[in-house]
């Protein structure tokens, strides 16, 4: 199995090659994603659109947790890697295995068995309920799949192999899409049938690349003496891996609040914001790829000790991530509703999410120095830092400014533009804790860096 040494060569180019594939791999996730949304825009109503939106987004929630705490045992490998401990790499794969199947078990009936409940809190318009409860129920079943593909890329970025994850994911954007024609386009069945084409498309993706991995073999000795609970791999795994987890749910759980307040100003409204979370979700693929490959990066690099080279690739993550962002930015205040009705025919529909992507499309630029600080500090171990930025950032300043405007009047459009200016404030917030942090910890003479004990 090919790996990538991310501690030799030029750093620009060597994490521009790394971060291809990573950039490919999420745009082909959001591509099947948006695929779901577009054929329940085309061929059903409005309030199935909602449903999609709103459920996609809870499952979205769901998977942040799982790759957070797989980016845990991504950062352990590459240490190991970086360090040339072949063992070592081993026990961190199979702790990792024994660990996500615990959490396949967890969750898979606690999602399933509170699907309903979950409808309920995200006060889902009348005309959406039936739909959303099916969407996320089926959704839900597919969570093993959810959490087994994510393990397995872990192992394969671990390594320095941002490749073959592409492939499965390719894949599984085949799978999905024809399954949406079939079941949503011929079939006619709306928010089930795109839930069911999706974890289908999930579980092709996962089986594969776990028969791949097996067929053949890892980059190191690898026997099932390694697969086993290694307790300091497991320390490190939820130490690094929890404050993301964490992170991503206060994120996505603040997004879900929003989208309550929205849900409750009616499907129009509702499925404007969906429409515009499908849009950003492609808007943020860059930032998402490149802090991506520069975790990995950070990793390897202080596992070989060098501080030094791990530091200027998160100058040029953040360099390639923001080059992204200004362009979506401009793109947002020119031709916003040419952008938004690719997802939706109704008028009304397009005209409310260009107001919100226009103020939202802020976030696209701040994300590019905060995904970035967060991915570096992630690869040195020290993820606590965006945990506490992140809980600051969502019950301070996302949460609160999204109800003082929901609470205003005006028009649905204006109130959903002001919606949008909440995240940008948020993460404006977040950059400046980043940024004091990491100038303290400079100051200090401190490497940032946390040790595998």
């Amino acid at each position: 199995m090919r790996t990538s040494k991310l501690t030799e060569g030029k750093i620009w180019s060597t994490l521009l090659n790394f971060a291809i594939p990573f950039l490919m791999a999420s745009l082909l996730q959001a591509l099947y994603g948006a695929a779901d949304l577009f054929m329940v825009g085309q061929f059903a109503d409005s309030a199935a659109v909602s449903a999609v939106a709103s459920g996609s987004q809870i499952m979205q929630t769901l998977t942040g947790v799982v790759l957070g705490i797989s980016t845990g045992g991504t950062v352990l490998i590459g240490r190991y890697i970086g360090a040339k401990d072949e063992e070592g790499a081993a026990r961190a794969v199979g702790t990792m295995c024994i660990v996500f199947a615990g959490l396949a078990l967890l969750l898979t009936p606690l999602m399933t068995a509170a699907s309903g409940g979950v409808v309920t809190l995200m006060q889902m318009p009348t005309e959406a309920v039936h739909y959303a409860k099916e969407y996320l129920f089926i959704c839900s079943c597919g969570i093993p799949f959810i959490i087994g593909y994510n393990a397995v890329s872990g192992i394969f970025r671990g390594m320095g192999d941002s490749r073959t994850p592409v492939y499965f994911i390719a894949l599984a954007c085949v799978v999905n899409v024809g399954l949406d024609y079939l079941l949503v386009a011929r079939l006619h069945m709306a928010a089930a049938g795109a839930a069911a084409a999706t974890i289908t498309a999930q579980a092709v993706s996962f089986l594969a690349a776990l028969f791949y991995m097996v067929k053949r073999g890892l980059a190191f000795p690898f026997g099932r003496r390694h697969l086993r609970f290694h307790t300091p791999s497991a320390v490190f795994i939820f130490k690094v891996g929890c404050p993301l987890a964490l992170q991503d749910a206060l994120v996505n759980m603040s997004f879900l609040i929003i989208t309550a307040i929205v849900n409750s100003m009616g499907v129009i409204a509702s499925a404007s914001v969906g429409v515009v979370e499908k849009i950003l979700g492609f808007a943020m693929l860059p930032p998402g790829a490149f802090s991506s490959a520069v975790a990995t990066m950070t990793a390897q690099n202080i596992g070989a000790g060098k501080p030094k080279r791990a530091l200027r690739g998160l100058q040029f993550g953040i360099l390639y991530s923001l080059i992204f962002g200004v362009i979506v930015f401009v793109t947002a205040q020119i031709t916003p509703e040419t952008i938004t009705s690719i997802f939706t025919t109704d008028r009304l529909v397009v005209e409310g999410a260009a107001r919100y992507f226009q103020s939202f499309s802020i976030d696209c630029m701040l994300v590019a120095f905060v995904f970035n600080m967060n991915a570096y500090f992630s690869g040195c171990g020290r993820s606590v830092i965006s945990m506490v930025h992140s809980l600051l950032a969502t019950f301070c300043v996302r949460i609160p400014v999204s109800y003082f405007v929901s609470r205003m009047e005006g028009s649905t459009n204006e109130i959903l533009r002001m919606l949008g200016f909440a995240v940008p404030m948020a993460t404006a917030f977040s950059l400046a804790v980043c940024t004091v942090y990491f100038i303290w910890q400079k100051k200090r003479g401190n490497s940032n860096v946390d040790v595998i004990k």
